[in-house]
């Protein structure tokens, strides 16, 4: 998204909560709020672009058994091959070259790192706002999560 344009959404969001009052912000009504205001709304998406989103979104949803560990794995990953991340295919985990599973895996990788910063500053700004409140504090390193669900799952990883 452009600058410009990410600047005019901010500003339509503050006319929005200062018109209605609202803290909470339900986006089906700002859009509402937005066109109401001459906000052009984007262009409709083709059948085709449509289909692609669902075949995308289910894509992610197939899974698999390992016949050795029993434990499931996701069968199709996407590996974006242009700086935007607009251009992507698909492969098959099973099928997959190890370039395209290496891409696959750090692209997924920086969205979880990128998730966890956003959040630790999202937080460390509220602790510091609400300095009359307890704290919320999250820890970021989720290896004892992951360790803990794979116990109970079951399923022992080699590595």
């Amino acid at each position: 998204m452009k600058q410009n344009k990410t600047k005019e959404i901010r500003y339509l969001i503050e006319l929005y909560k200062k018109e209605t009052g609202r803290l909470e912000i339900d986006m089906k009504e700002l859009a509402s709020f937005a066109i109401s205001k001459g906000w052009d709304p984007p262009k409709p998406i083709t059948a085709e672009e449509r289909l692609a989103k669902e075949l995308a979104r289910a894509a992610r949803e197939v899974t698999r058994s390992d016949k050795e560990t029993g434990q499931h794995y996701r069968v199709y990953h996407a590996v974006k091959f242009d700086q935007s991340g607009q251009g992507s295919f698909w492969v098959d985990i099973d099928e997959a070259k190890r370039p395209h599973m290496i891409k696959s895996a750090y692209a997924r990788r920086e969205q979880v790192v990128g998730d966890m910063l956003q959040l630790t500053l999202d937080l460390d700004h509220w602790n510091r706002v609400n300095p009359n409140e307890e704290p919320i504090i999250i820890e970021t390193d989720v290896t004892p999560d992951i360790e803990e669900r794979l116990a109970f799952s079951g399923t022992v990883i080699i590595r």
